[in-house]
């Protein structure tokens, strides 16, 4: 892999990264006037639900949906307006986002608490946001790259996460894709992001407890008890080399995979080549019968589960969720008064239903 960093207009740091090979040289310049990006986050204590919570208004204005000639993350090129990359082509680019909901030039001086609730303690929204464009071309789809591309995105997902692990005051790094307008995109050119958060989600959070609580109760290893178990269950959708794609046997999402490497390491990092050959060919596998389950392709976000930077790393077992808010055609998932107001989950489907219908599905 070639990784190759340049400078936006306004100081914004992009990353190109092509196929060892490529002759690309990368030399392209932004031509824009743009002014500096400005960035007004705080994080606010839920002290009852003892959640983290990142408000970002400066993000109202950013871009929604813009016309496919318009497109922000498209190649700059002749006749068009200069895009977020300068080059006229690209194979994988990763740039700062010009409307982070994090970041770390973020105004440090935040006042302790929020007005009139000493409780709810304040932080400045320190951490990192990133773009991930998966390829230059506007109207493919992530199921449609070859095996060969998205290999070379498990590089850049592993690249990134050791580029943001080494930021003083990260402390998770979350590569995740959302796809589709229902899930909420606001660009339909194919890419994900990356977040480097300054304290540990609320899901790695419980995770981590539940392993510790488990350990503490047994003596037994709840990741590994899990993964033996749904390696030989009725769930598994597909087998790789190296990894197991199923769906779990408490799915909260109509249709949910989670996909783990046989082998456990905390993070994508330290995956090993081998492992890497075997993840995209199975990702290529999942995004295509997510593609091919209805008549139109699923909307669906893929979150990375990595270990926290600092602690915990012992206790983890990378994986991804792949899950979709469609559970028939023409209808989706709401979350409604049970799932918004208490947390508790109501699933109109069966997971191994589920799994047994993702089998069935005839990959092109």
């Amino acid at each position: 892999m070639i990784r190759t960093s340049r400078r936006l207009a306004d100081g914004r740091e992009i990353v190109y990264y092509d196929a060892d090979g490529s002759t690309a040289s990368r030399d392209a310049v932004d031509p824009r006037d743009l002014p500096p990006v400005s960035t007004q986050s705080q994080l606010r204590w839920d002290a009852l639900l003892g959640e983290w919570v990142v408000y970002a208004a400066h993000r109202q204005t950013r871009t929604f949906l813009p016309p496919a000639d318009e497109c922000p993350l498209c190649p700059t090129r002749p006749g068009r307006p200069p895009t977020e990359v300068p080059e006229s082509d690209y194979q994988v680019v990763v740039f700062e986002n010009r409307f982070p909901s994090l970041a770390t030039a973020v105004e440090p001086d935040v006042p302790p608490a929020a007005p009139g609730a000493p409780y709810a303690q304040l932080r400045p929204g320190f951490g990192r946001c990133e773009v991930v464009v998966f390829t230059s071309e506007h109207d493919r789809a992530p199921a449609d790259l070859d095996v060969a591309r998205l290999r070379l995105l498990v590089d850049v997902w592993a690249d990134r996460t050791a580029e943001l692990s080494a930021i003083e005051g990260v402390e998770y790094v979350f590569p995740f894709e959302n796809h589709g307008e229902e899930i909420g995109v606001t660009l339909s050119h194919p890419h994900g992001q990356v977040y480097g958060y300054s304290s540990l989600p609320p899901r790695a959070e419980r995770v981590l407890a539940s392993v510790r609580k488990h350990r503490e109760a047994t003596g037994g290893d709840l990741f590994a008890e899990v993964v033996a178990a749904e390696r030989g269950g009725p769930r598994v959708v597909t087998v790789g080399e190296h990894w197991t794609a199923f769906v779990p046997a408490a799915a909260r999402w109509p249709y949910e995979l989670q996909l783990f490497p046989h082998r456990r390491v905390p993070d994508l990092p330290a995956l090993a080549d081998a492992e890497r050959d075997s993840l995209a060919e199975v990702l290529k596998d999942c995004l295509g019968r997510f593609a091919h389950r209805f008549d139109e392709p699923m909307n669906y976000i893929a979150a990375w589960n990595q270990a926290p930077v600092r602690r915990g790393r012992d206790d983890w077992w990378l994986h991804l969720q792949l899950f979709s808010l469609r559970r028939a055609p023409g209808k989706l998932k709401y979350l409604a008064g049970s799932e918004s107001g208490m947390g508790v989950f109501i699933s109109d489907t069966s997971p191994e239903d589920v799994a047994a219908r993702l089998r069935e599905v005839e990959l092109p």
